[in-house]
């Protein structure tokens, strides 16, 4: 039964199989995918089936209508409401590549789904871009020297770097789109006035996972950019590595600046007030496999390896946490069992693109519950 699930889906999304290839495959805009059947590749195939089996039986917990799981989800901020888009999601989905090559597959791989705080690794990645570009010219420069209209004003706001918005780290303290940073992910102890009157850590001492900073950062790099960041990432992105068209990228429904005359909308780096990257696993994967090879497709160099190697190298206050990549670095965020070179970006609901750059391996997953994602990792180990 197991083997009927891995290889009928993929038979449904166009996968081929063909024999072994010791080069890195890169699947064209709009072919199939190729595959690999696993034992062709030397690995074990009822073991990689007992890992699919493990992803389809661990469904995320919350409810399908996910404008339902947001609200529970993040019930204890005050104020919290949805200000952008939201989807109800789909069952689970995912691929594992080796290669390039597609050695597992299951779900519907092609599903446009809402993909949460994956969107901070690639709202990280345009940062990337910017510096190849010469629009950033450094992640240690003060962002104050690039926006100046208020947002980095201050005593404290005025310290923080480009690289302390990218770790999480700055402790940056305002207000966004009528959102208050101490209102995002509160302490459990203490109330409103020990949080809006708490004393600010040194930018890059403490790290914090807050949208609202992370809204900042979307916020500063549309005005480095000077245009809507899914343009920027389509063009420079997405369609080089030969992305489908499908995939959307949301910021809250009043979250509008204007630069030289135009309006445009700051997006956002997550989903859980709404908005985000809406995309697919095969998208998911394109991205993913693009890391794996250092940021060279095919070939061309889609952005620079060494923002590959900057982006995976552990923050001084957080050894699991990049440039808005998880990195399974010793910490409470380790996954026993798998190497530390591994690296993943991760979001709410369980969706996850994990890159490990010593196998030559991405998986993708959608919707499996998100305290299951490492025994998920270390079954898919064990199968090669």
């Amino acid at each position: 039964m197991m083997q009927k699930i891995v290889y009928s889906i993929a038979f449904v999304f166009g996968l081929s199989s063909m024999t072994a290839q010791a080069d890195r495959y890169f699947p064209g805009k709009g072919t199939p995918w190729e595959s690999h059947i696993p034992a062709e590749v030397g690995w074990d195939e009822n073991a990689l089936q007992l890992a699919v089996r493990f992803a389809l039986d661990h469904e995320y917990s919350g409810p399908r209508d996910l404008r339902r799981a947001i609200l529970k989800g993040f019930e204890r901020e005050p104020f919290h409401e949805i200000l952008g888009p939201v989807k109800k999601r789909g069952g689970p989905a995912g691929m594992i590549l080796k290669d390039g090559y597609v050695v597992a597959a299951w779900g519907d791989t092609q599903r446009v789904d809402m993909t949460f705080s994956v969107t901070k690794s690639f709202l990280s990645t345009v940062a990337g871009l910017a510096l190849d570009e010469g629009l950033l010219r450094s992640t240690d420069d003060p962002v104050s020297g690039y926006i100046w209209d208020g947002t980095f004003d201050g005593t404290h706001n005025s310290k923080i770097l480009w690289s302390h918005l990218l770790q999480q780290n700055s402790d940056w303290s305002g207000s966004l789109w009528g959102l208050n940073d101490w209102a995002d992910r509160p302490p459990r102890e203490g109330g409103l006035d020990e949080w809006k009157y708490r004393p600010l850590r040194e930018p890059g001492t403490v790290m914090e996972y807050n949208d609202v900073r992370v809204n900042v950062l979307a916020y500063s790099l549309t005005h480095l950019w000077r245009e809507p960041l899914p343009a920027v990432l389509k063009r420079k992105l997405m369609d080089p590595i030969g992305a489908s068209s499908t995939w959307r990228w949301f910021g809250y429904d009043h979250a509008w600046t204007v630069i030289d005359g135009y309006r445009m909308q700051s997006v956002t780096g997550g989903g859980h007030s709404g908005g985000g990257i809406f995309i697919s696993a095969e998208d998911m994967a394109r991205f993913g496999l693009l890391f794996l090879n250092r940021g060279n497709w095919d070939g061309k160099q889609i952005i620079s390896e060494a923002w590959v190697r900057e982006a995976t190298t552990p923050s001084r206050p957080n050894q699991n946490y990049g440039y808005m990549w998880w990195l399974n670095q010793p910490g409470e965020r380790q996954w026993e069992g798998v190497p530390e070179s591994v690296y993943y970006a991760a979001g709410f609901g369980g969706n996850f693109i994990v890159v490990a750059p010593e196998e030559g391996l991405v998986m993708v997953l959608r919707w499996l519950e998100p305290s299951e994602i490492g025994e998920f990792v270390r079954k898919v180990y064990r199968a090669f």
